[in-house]
Formats: structure tokens, sequence, C-alpha cells
């Protein structure tokens, strides 16, 4: 993590336009939720909403299967990222398409999706504009929601130039044009649509897909088979719940008051219907969070994907996403990966990725106590603290702390003559021990 954060320092163009596209939904949001009549209610309802269902999501999320599978839905629970690619796979070799569309999904880079998919012969093309630009980067999402964030459009001209085999110039109305004639070719050939689930209502058996852009709607109408990868976490009871999710998401998450698509999808094609798919599966992911269940940590599953802490952390806007090395950067992502891949060292570090200014926990929309969370996780054994622990032990005696401290200075002097650049040496040229050794 520290060579990728000092990338990003070091690059200019990268934090600008994080910075810029950070203060722009910063202040959308602000605005938005100030033409509420009571935002903090509204926050404190959906706090309590998230909660009493994570108290009871085992039931919850049995009755939505329940009434999923009634409207001809096949739901499939995975236990991890390898049961959901093993499922997902099995079902788009089984259509015996070649070519997959995908609108926006966040679970789907958690299990790595589409490596998984490509690495069977089969073509993956992202649909969501910003998806489809850091595909042809060769990147991961740089944030939440606006996942191409640290691109600008000179950035965009150069990716859709070497995709088209043409010239695109670097005007927005432009790269749009070929990306809609590129995304609406891949939309009629392909046989699989592959989205992600914003919400699903547990009265009904819907899932409900939350877009801007209408690529998610594409993708779950127009191909024969559509499969919806949903981590188990995404529900809500009813229709009310429901309400108000979406009245808080898409203000905290870009500033409107409700996004420009929401789908609602209950079922496949019926009879006499015009369009939507033949199949329908839903798979459900846990991949960790389960274990999260009855711990201190379970609050942080009532998250709803907004961005919003993202937008405000201090350290977020000035390195980015990719810094992070992580599916989900930011504070939410400081919390949530190492939860999920307790035994990933690298994990365990973000944390300490944090200023612990509360910001993130002042915009959550359904209070999550993020800086508390990510004290909580620093309190607990990695790398770091283990360093930590036996340095402490070592200066709890008076001799431990003159003998350290003359092999630190005589170490001090041969890191000034280290031939490569690296943070030791920079740490070694601004500091020095005391001679004597002595507390």
């Amino acid at each position: 993590m520290t060579r990728s954060s000092s990338i990003a320092v070091a690059s200019e163009p990268v934090r600008a336009a994080v910075r810029h596209a950070t203060d722009l939904l910063a202040g959308n949001r602000r605005d938005a939720l100030d033409g509420l009549a009571d935002s903090d209610a509204l926050r404190d309802e959906a706090a309590f909403l998230r909660r009493r269902t994570l108290g009871d999501l085992d039931d919850v999320l049995a009755r939505w299967q329940r009434a999923s599978e009634a409207r001809g839905v096949v739901v499939h629970r995975a236990r991890d990222a390898s049961d959901a690619v093993r499922v997902i796979l099995d079902i788009v070799t089984r259509s015996g398409s070649k070519l997959v569309v995908k609108g926006k999904s966040m679970a789907s880079e958690e299990i790595h999706l589409n490596e998984a998919v490509e690495g069977e012969g089969i073509a993956v093309v992202e649909t969501d504009l910003g998806e489809f630009i850091i595909q042809l980067a060769h990147e991961t999402p740089s944030h939440i929601i606006v996942p191409a964030i640290h691109r600008n459009r000179f950035d965009v001209a150069d990716l859709f130039s070497t995709d088209a085999g043409r010239v695109i110039a670097p005007v927005v109305a432009d790269e749009a044009a070929y990306a809609r004639q590129r995304l609406r070719d891949a939309f009629l050939a392909a046989d699989v649509g592959i989205t992600g689930v914003n919400f699903a209502v547990a009265d009904t058996g819907s899932i409900c897909l939350v877009e801007n852009e209408g690529n998610g709607r594409m993708c779950s109408s127009l191909p024969r088979v559509h499969i919806a990868v949903m981590g188990m976490e995404r529900i809500v009871r009813d229709w009310d719940e429901l309400d108000v999710m979406l009245a808080l998401l898409a203000r905290s998450a870009t500033g409107q008051a409700l996004s420009v698509y929401t789908n609602i999808i209950s079922g496949p094609r019926r009879a006499g219907e015009l369009d939507g798919p033949e199949e329908l599966h839903v798979v459900v992911l846990d991949n960790g969070r389960s274990n999260l269940i009855g711990t201190a940590y379970e609050e942080t599953l009532a998250c709803i994907r907004c961005g919003a802490c993202l937008n405000v952390c201090p350290v977020y806007r000035h390195v980015g996403g990719h810094a992070y090395q992580s599916v989900y950067s930011g504070p939410i992502g400081a919390v949530l990966t190492p939860l999920l891949a307790p035994d990933d060292a690298a994990a365990a570090e973000l944390p300490r990725a944090s200023t612990l200014c509360g910001a993130c926990t002042d915009v959550c929309p359904v209070r999550i106590p993020l800086h508390d969370l990510l004290l909580r996780l620093r309190q607990r054994p990695s790398r770091s603290t283990r360093g930590f622990d036996l340095w402490a032990r070592v200066w709890s005696t008076s001799l431990g702390y003159r003998v350290s401290v003359r092999v630190s200075r005589v170490g001090l002097r041969v890191a000034r003559f280290l031939p490569k650049r690296g943070w030791v040496k920079a740490w070694a040229r601004d500091r020095a021990l005391p001679r004597g050794g002595r507390p």
C-alpha cells in the first residue's frame, strides 16, 4: 500500500480529478439533504430499519427467497467467491453465450467475476460508462459509484481511440457517441446480462436496480438470461422500507432526489410480456458477511453503497481508490475489506489509512459509526501492532532501551548510504537518536 499511495500522491492529474469530483459530489449531497424537511429524522429511520433487518436477516432472506421463487426466479446461495463464480459460469456456459454484458456491480468486482468468465473464452463488456472506461484501461474501480473518477476526457479519448482503431476526439459528445454505439451493439448481441442488486424486497420477492444511464435496464431486459449478483445484506422487508432507502441513496451518492432509472424486477418474462429475460437467476453472496452477524462489526453490513464517506475522507481525496488496493476503497472499504478478508495481511493495514476525523460517520446516511469501527480494527493484532508491541517490550527496560538505541543509531548511519530510494532511507534522512543512548 505504501508504494501505491506514493504513486497516487505524486500524480497531480489524478489528485486534481479526484478532488474536483468528490467536491462536486459532496456539495450536491449537502444541497439535496438540505432540501428535505427533516433529513436527520430520515437518516435515523434508515439506520433503525437497516439494523432491524440485520437482526433478523436469515428470516427476511428466507421470506424473500420464497416469494422470489414463486415468481419463477432461480435463487442460488453462494457461500464464498469461488462458489458464486462456479454457479455463474455454469449458467453462462449452459446458455451457450459467447458474449456477456454487465451492468455496474461491486459484488461482481468483489468475486473477480470478469476474469473468471473471460478465462472460459467468453467476452465480457462492461456497460456502465465508467466501468467500460476502466475495463479498457485494465483497472479496477477507483470509487464505489464513480469508478473512473480519476480519468479525464483526454485519457478517455486515448482509450476509446485504441478500442475503435480510429481517432476519437477528446470531446465529451464525441466520446459519448462512440460509447453509445459500441455498447448498443453489445446489448443486441449478448445472450447473458449480469447486474448487481441495490435492494431486494422481501414481501414480493423483487429486486431493485438503481442507475443513471439505462445500462442496467438493458442488461436485465434484452438478453435471454439475466444473472443478478446480490450481497446477502442488500435486502429490505417491504416497499415502505425501500422508499426510505431510495430517498437517501441518490441524495447521498450524487445529490439527486432520485436516480434516473429505478428498475423493479419481479421475475422473468411472463406470457404476453414484450421484454424481459427468459431466465432470471439471483446469486445471493455471503463471502464472509454471515461471520459479522452478531458481532461488534455487524452494522458495517447496513451500508447502502452510496459512496458519501469517500467524498469527505481527507485520505481518499488525496490518494484515490487504487491506493487502497482493495475492491472497496475509502472509509467503508477500510472497515469492510479486513472483515471480509481476515487472513489478508495487506487488508489488515487498511484501517490505519485514516485520520479518524469522523467526517465519514457524519455523512453516512444510515449512521454507521465508521471512525469507531476503524479504531476498533486498529486494536486488532497485525504486522504493525506486533512490531509496536515488541518495541514497547524492549523499551520497557533501561538495558533494552540503551542497546536498541545504539543498534538503531548504527542502522541509521548505514541507511543513509543505501543506493535505492525507499521509506527506510527517507525516514533515516531526517531523524537522529540520542548519542548516549539514555532515556
